[in-house]
């Protein structure tokens, strides 16, 4: 074999390896969007996915983080947009949460949609994804799934402790800098607030939707506090466990990218209770 023969082997080897993940990408879109009708048809409604993961995407293979940005909102606007009015939205949601605006959005556009509005949660929809969650009409998660408090963050610090901090010390002993910050974090807290009431009221009575806004974005807890089903449905929110199958086999076809040593291994497969045989 010649030099030049080598040469264009290489090149042919190169080129597979660059292009083969994004034929293997196209492959599983294929299968999102199957099962995503296959789940539609089955429930009479539009299934919207906002998905939030690492995955290897580019034809090189480098992993992106995700949230809730300006391009989600504009992508569920339009879905929403396209789908009729007496037709139910179904919203399969897993994200760690991202931009208010845009998570004010959707929630705002899902909550006057006037057909009923599931959300389904498989394992966690934080700050601005239970956000979204809460315009739902209903929200199904799996029994070990869990949303989060939806209280504003300035910067690296909560604003309910940002007034915390200048209450305690006093206005006196604060620089400008803090009071700017804590006049910033006081109107935080209000326009988040009367959003969250805004989303809940007609699911509940006033007084219910009072208490549940300020609980959920006063700074009762961490904002990466998990709020499981049981608390949720203490709480007063439209809350039930147990998912469709449908729902866990469209996550597996958003996976994270392959690691060199795996964090977590298992035979995928269900085991029963019958005694192995020889």
């Amino acid at each position: 074999m010649s030099f030049g023969d080598i040469l264009n082997l290489l090149w042919i080897i190169l080129l597979l390896v660059a292009f083969l993940p994004m034929f293997r990408q196209q492959k599983v879109q294929v299968f999102r969007l199957r099962l995503i009708r296959r789940f539609e048809e089955k429930r009479g409604s539009r299934l919207i996915t906002l998905i939030h993961r690492q995955e290897s995407i580019s034809f090189l293979g480098i992993p992106l983080s995700r949230y809730i940005n300006i391009e989600d909102s504009e992508q569920v606007l339009r879905a929403i947009r396209l789908t009729p009015e007496d037709m139910p939205i179904d919203l399969l949601l897993h994200t760690p949460g991202g931009l208010v605006l845009a998570a004010e959005q959707i929630a705002a556009a899902l909550k006057r949609h006037k057909a009923p509005v599931t959300v389904f949660v498989p394992h966690y929809a934080m700050s601005g994804g239970t956000m979204i969650a809460l315009a739902a009409d209903e929200i199904v998660m799996d029994e070990n799934a869990v949303l989060g408090p939806v209280d504003p963050q300035l910067g690296n610090y909560p604003a309910a402790s940002i007034l915390a901090a200048v209450k305690n010390k006093g206005v006196t002993r604060v620089d400008d800098d803090t009071l700017i910050l804590a006049d910033l974090s006081f109107k935080a807290l209000r326009q988040v607030r009367e959003f969250v009431h805004f989303l809940l009221e007609d699911k509940m009575d006033p007084d219910r939707a009072s208490f549940l806004s300020a609980t959920m974005t006063g700074g009762l807890w961490t904002h990466d506090y998990p709020i499981g089903v049981d608390q949720l449905a203490q709480l007063g929110l439209p809350v039930s466990a147990g998912l469709a199958r449908e729902i866990y086999d469209l996550m597996d076809l958003y996976p994270q990218p392959p690691q060199r040593r795996p964090s977590v291994q298992f035979i995928p497969l269900p085991y029963g209770r019958e005694k192995e045989t020889r």
